[in-house]
């Protein structure tokens, strides 16, 4: 053969690889542009939730069954309690008045009532434990309101609150926790007293209590802080030059005295540090015990799935952990740790594919986290794309893409995952199950749906060319020819039909 006519075909064939790669880069690159966007969406979209202690099941029968209170009778009432002549009528009044302020009447009155506050500070700080208790009882239940306003009027108690953190009553260091967690997410005001004067040195200090209750209430005091809206610049910074990182991590690994309430707690507070953080959020080895953590948690979660012996508790654990995983793939490429944490290993995604079976059972709602840490997992691991397809899982996955447009971008999401890692996987995943798959996703009118299908379909043609001429021959160019004119997939519709008809 002439040197020319070789020196052409060699061009040739680097101008074509060149296209190739250049249009798979540029759909990568799309793709992580939308799915930056949807973190960064997730991050935005916080969980607030209050907690009410009440002592006993009777208490919580009771709620709305006490009267409302009037003026004259919460002045009554603090009037007895603050000078009363028997220290049990004095409780007693303590008593009637927490369980009027049940009600946000009752709330309402009493925080303009004058005086009120001043005078349940200062029986919060007298030297009665009884009435300390029964103090911090009635703030619990203003705490809880659901006006911003009651929030507020607790400002004056919350440095005492914060005092009492580190006293010796673990039931009311506990309570105090909980009043300053249900304060601290409501009101700004409330944070920027408490941060200078040292909330996160004394939950640094509490969550090295031997006390499980204490512990679960500092996960919920500090997981309501970091929700915070000036979290990112102020809150976590302070807390990551503190020992909670590190105490987290401890309280979360894996072994016989784990406690599932304090992990689902502090589960939570890593999701918030790590998706909220604007930098490095852990050294190499916090990262190294994270990772440890999670995946134990989450192979013990499918373990419990195939028992059929899923707890509430469990359940509650499998959410953060799922999402404290898939946050720390969008800082830490699989690679990085997969020899210390077998991520490579099939029973990894085989494990990940028994929750998503019981999720799609018990709790669909669970499914999209599935997915996105499925998502994040082959992003940049062709180990364990290689895993999806070596188990057979592709058909099962295709399955879930009927149950809702977001589950079906999700599905698709992975299978581009796949299908970019080049010819090699393009040929495992065509033909089969995905062609009659696309051929009605591409029918639908959701445009993501659409979209990520077209994105699919263009790598398959690239690497897989006679995935190209499956569709031509199944009526795929009549189906495109629907979303011709529309603006957001025009260009794609277009690159498509070229590629599927010019190669």
């Amino acid at each position: 053969m002439p040197i020319f006519s070789s020196f052409c075909m060699w061009s040739q064939r680097q101008s074509l690889l060149r296209r190739v790669a250049c249009g798979v880069e540029e759909l990568r690159c799309r793709r992580r542009e939308r799915e930056a966007a949807l973190r960064k969406a997730r991050r935005e979209r916080q969980l607030v939730s209050k907690r009410l202690l009440r002592e006993a099941p009777e208490e919580a029968a009771e709620e709305g069954a006490a009267a409302v209170l009037g003026e004259a009778e919460i002045q009554h009432f603090l009037r007895l309690a603050q000078r009363g002549t028997e220290e049990k009528k004095r409780e007693e009044a303590l008593v009637t008045l927490r369980q009027g302020l049940q009600h946000l009447e009752t709330q309402q009155t009493f925080i303009r009532l004058e005086g009120s506050m001043q005078t349940l500070v200062g029986l919060l700080t007298c030297n009665r434990a009884l009435l300390q208790l029964e103090a911090a009882r009635c703030l619990h239940e203003l705490s809880h309101s659901e006006q911003s306003m009651v929030a507020e009027a607790c400002l004056p108690a919350t440095s005492y609150l914060l005092t009492y953190l580190s006293g010796h009553s673990s039931n009311f260091i506990e309570l105090c926790l909980y009043t300053l967690g249900n304060l601290i997410v409501e009101s700004e005001a409330v944070r920027k007293q408490l941060l200078p004067q040292g909330i996160v040195p004394a939950l640094a200090s509490c969550i090295q209590s031997p006390h499980m209750a204490v512990l679960e209430a500092v996960g919920y005091a500090l997981s309501q802080l970091l929700q915070a809206k000036e979290a990112p610049e102020e809150i976590i910074p302070c807390i990551l030059n503190s020992t909670l990182p590190q105490h987290m991590l401890q309280l979360m690994q894996p072994g016989p005295k784990l406690n599932p309430g304090i992990a689902v707690e502090f589960a939570w507070c890593l999701h918030y540090i790590i998706c909220r953080s604007t930098m490095p959020c852990l050294s190499p080895m916090e990262l190294y015990l994270l990772w440890r953590c999670c995946c134990w948690t989450w192979l013990r979660l499918s373990r419990e799935q195939r028992m059929q012996d899923w707890s509430c508790l469990s359940l509650q654990l499998a959410c953060p952990v799922i999402r404290c995983l898939s946050n720390l793939l969008t800082e830490v490429a699989v690679e990085d740790v997969e020899g210390q944490m077998q991520l490579g290993d099939e029973r990894v995604v085989a494990a990940l594919f028994i929750l998503l079976e019981f999720f799609l059972q018990k709790q669909p709602s669970l499914l999209p986290e599935g997915l996105w840490l499925l998502n994040n997992l082959t992003a940049n691991s062709p180990t364990l794309c290689t895993s999806l397809l070596s188990l057979d899982l592709i058909e099962p996955l295709l399955q879930l893409s009927s149950l809702s447009n977001m589950v079906s971008v999700l599905v698709l999401t992975v299978l581009c995952n796949v299908a970019e890692k080049g010819p090699a996987y393009c040929r495992r995943l065509w033909p089969g199950p995905l062609l009659p798959c696309l051929l009605n996703t591409v029918t639908l009118s959701d445009t993501e749906v659409v979209g990520q299908s077209l994105e699919l379909l263009q790598l398959l043609f690239l690497y897989q060319p006679e995935a190209a001429q499956d569709f031509l021959q199944q009526s795929g160019l009549q189906a495109l020819e629907r979303h011709r004119e529309e603006v957001q997939l025009q260009d794609r519709v277009r690159a498509l039909q070229q590629t599927a008809l010019h190669g």
